[in-house]
């Protein structure tokens, strides 16, 4: 299994392989999409991404379908 490292971060996986901007926008993408996010409903830090435009939001309890990647502002 691949190591990330500090510079590579998510994209370690990938090794040399793609090229460097394609694996610097999978890094912008992934990272995004793992943060907390904020909820529409109750508008605090707690939407985590379940699967594939799902959300379900910690605080609130509420699962919602929005964007695929992270919510749209």
């Amino acid at each position: 299994m691949a190591t990330k490292t500090k510079k590579s971060k998510s994209a370690g996986r990938f090794k040399s392989r793609y090229g460097k901007r394609v694996r610097a926008g999978v890094v912008a993408v992934e990272t995004k999409q793992r943060a907390r996010q904020k909820c529409p409903f109750c508008e605090k830090l707690g939407v985590k991404r379940l699967s594939k435009g799902i959300w379900h939001c910690s605080k609130c309890s509420k699962k919602f379908a929005s964007g695929t990647y992270y919510l749209d502002k």
